[in-house]
């Protein structure tokens, strides 16, 4: 399941995480709240929607962290990317992907940079800087955490953004697109992530 996290100090439209991530009691057993308000720092501008969401994987982070900082393979685990072709050479903050877009989208391309990129904080963040869309100024923060859950280890992913309302669209209409994609993706991390943890081992002969 994927909850959504609101409370005090957490931007405007940030909204309660569900319990099957928190626990009954609303609380993050593996979590530090404080480092999620300090990694997943947005500055919303006025006519901008601000969100963020949380998925439990039961899979190491070293894997799950594997598929995620692959900004140059997006479709290794988003669905909606047809193919990725880096503009540039090696992969380093200021990079550049264009994106293609599978349709069912209302877009066909996207033009995205890498803003945060930490192999030992397990954070990605990219922005949007061009392509045949509708979302303007779109940033977003993914953070990988280690946690435990049934006694098991396994991996919360949080992912936040920020992004324009487009002219005709409220801003409960914009985050709730931004989300059901957002959804998407973290469902598919969690299935191949899933997979590959239980798939078992191949031992040299």
């Amino acid at each position: 399941m994927v909850g959504l996290i609101n409370g005090g100090g957490y931007p405007r439209g940030w909204k309660l995480v569900d319990e099957e991530v928190f626990g009954s009691s609303g609380r993050a057993p593996a979590i530090d709240v404080e480092s999620v308000r300090r990694l997943h720092r947005h500055e919303p501008r006025e006519n901008q929607c601000t969100s963020v969401l949380v998925k439990h994987i039961q899979a190491p982070i070293h894997l799950v962290w594997s598929l995620v900082r692959s900004f140059d393979q997006p479709q290794k685990y988003k669905p909606f990317v047809s193919r990725c072709v880096m503009m540039g050479g090696e992969l380093e903050i200021g990079s550049v992907r264009e994106v293609n877009v599978k349709s069912g989208l209302p877009a066909t391309t996207s033009t995205e940079r890498l803003e945060q990129f930490d192999d030992t904080e397990h954070i990605l963040g990219i922005r949007i800087v061009g392509g045949d869309h509708r979302l303007k100024n779109y940033s977003s923060i993914i953070t990988v955490h280690p946690d435990c859950k049934d006694g098991r280890p396994g991996t919360t992913v949080i992912e936040s953004f920020a992004v324009d309302v487009p002219e005709g669209n409220t801003e409960d209409e914009t985050c709730y697109f931004v989300e059901a994609v957002i959804q998407c993706n973290l469902k598919s991390l969690t299935d191949i992530s899933e997979r590959l943890a239980h798939q078992p081992l191949q031992l040299s002969p």
